[in-house]
């Protein structure tokens, strides 16, 4: 034999057993995350597994810190009550970054879903260029694993970055965020150095795709197998999960809906074309049609969310401007998602981003156009939400995402150590 020294290795055997274990406590975890606590002869029933396999199972993910044994399920009249077997979420936890035009967002979210760290930085991306804005990012990702250390958390189980344009997620590069004006970036690798070349791994995805994430993991339309996510931002994207699966596209750049081509002779874009459909309803549309350059709504040293309350404030008053501008943003949000409608067949497009804030002032507008250009009757049995995840909905995709290696293989999860008592060797 040439050209490689071979390895020792576990006979054939042994590796397919400890693959199927693996896959085994994969399955027994995924299932009590996504359908809530079950004693261990329920768990054993709705995976299809035996109940000496449950068990044991159990045993190892309850040494693994990552599922507890607490309270009593008293569901069925027949038997003894089981222990109720729930997800242990303390000990394990994945960071989302989201990087965007005004503003960087960080977020910690452990394995049961509770939020461990939350910051969102007022930050103007373009003016401070890659190098200065992942300084200011890395700083506080510091800061969260800090915190989530103090609640007896380990190093996170992986970072996910979201970011508003074209990414290549093998190699974690940026490929062009017009927006942003940055075109290959290698946001892995800047980050990785930052952060002492960590053991977790660090991976990056488009914004809108996490948003999505985000949404059918934890929002209002949490499970639902066919939904459409649109971001509200200075950019417009779409996450498209069909049939409870990301849509990500031959080489994954789907999801640039910002730049259809909806009106050929209209404003520039940030890509360089005219009339793209961010131009209509994007963010800096909305500024551009509610205020005048020196009003404080269109001031990117204050936080967006304070000058879109001061937007919705004014709606509410009755001024005529706003209102008239939210309307013709409903509109041609309609315009839009009608192609999208009639493409994808969704059950439910959500609005997130700065869409879920205005949501009340743009729907009405919005339902009148898709009725007018949807195809199918009853827009496609299609309803439209807006985002309850809001801002944060990125974020959290990003900290999911980061969370699936540990439910695809829960044996990366080493069990916690125990504390040794001052004085004892």
């Amino acid at each position: 034999m040439t050209g490689r020294i071979a390895q020792r290795s576990s006979p054939p055997e042994r590796a397919d057993q400890l693959t199927v274990r693996r896959t085994n406590l994969a399955v027994a975890l995924r299932s009590l995350r996504d359908a809530g606590p079950r004693s261990r002869a329920r768990l054993a029933e709705d995976t299809g597994l035996n109940k000496a396999t449950i068990s044991s199972l159990v045993a190892e993910l309850v040494e693994r810190g990552l599922v507890v044994e607490r309270g009593v399920d008293r569901a069925g009249a027949a038997g003894r009550p089981g222990v109720v077997v729930k997800v242990d979420g303390r000990h394990v936890y994945g960071i989302g970054i989201e990087l965007n035009v005004d503003y960087a967002a960080v977020l910690a979210l452990d394995l049961g879903g509770e939020v461990l760290f939350a910051r969102r930085l007022p930050v103007d991306v373009p003016r401070l260029g890659p190098a200065r804005t992942f300084d200011a990012v890395v700083a506080v990702v510091q800061e969260a694993i800090g915190v989530a250390a103090r609640h007896g958390s380990k190093a996170p189980a992986g970072i996910t970055v979201a970011l508003p344009g074209q990414v290549q997620a093998g190699p974690g590069v940026l490929t062009f965020a017009p927006n942003l004006g940055w075109r290959d970036i290698p946001i892995v690798r800047e980050l990785a150095g930052r952060l002492g070349k960590p053991a977790f791994r660090i991976r990056i995805d488009n914004d809108a795709n996490l948003s999505a994430i985000g949404e059918w993991a934890y929002g209002g339309a949490a499970g639902t197998a066919d939904l459409v996510y649109l971001t509200g931002e200075v950019g417009v994207g779409a996450g498209v999960i069909v049939d409870g699966k990301l849509l990500r596209g031959a080489e994954g750049f789907s999801g640039e809906v910002g730049h259809m081509p909806l009106d050929p002779g209209g404003a520039r874009c940030g890509c360089g074309r005219r009339g793209c459909w961010e131009t209509i309803v994007g963010l800096a549309a909305l500024l551009r049609l509610t205020a005048d350059p020196e009003d404080e709504v269109r001031d990117p040293s204050l936080d967006l969310e304070h000058r879109l309350t001061e937007i919705v404030r004014r709606a509410q008053a009755g001024d005529v401007r706003t209102l008239g501008a939210l309307e013709q943003i409903g509109a041609g949000l309609g315009l839009g998602a009608s192609i999208l409608i009639n493409l994808f067949n969704p059950k439910v497009i959500v609005l997130g981003g700065y869409f879920a804030v205005v949501g009340r002032h743009v729907l009405a507008p919005m339902m009148a156009e898709l009725r007018s250009r949807v195809i199918a009757p009853d827009i496609g049995g299609c309803r439209v939400e807006t985002s309850t995840l809001g801002f944060t909905a990125a974020v959290r995709g990003g900290a999911q995402l980061a969370l699936e290696a540990v439910l695809d293989d829960p044996t990366i999860v080493s069990p916690p150590r125990l504390d040794v008592p001052s004085g004892v060797a």
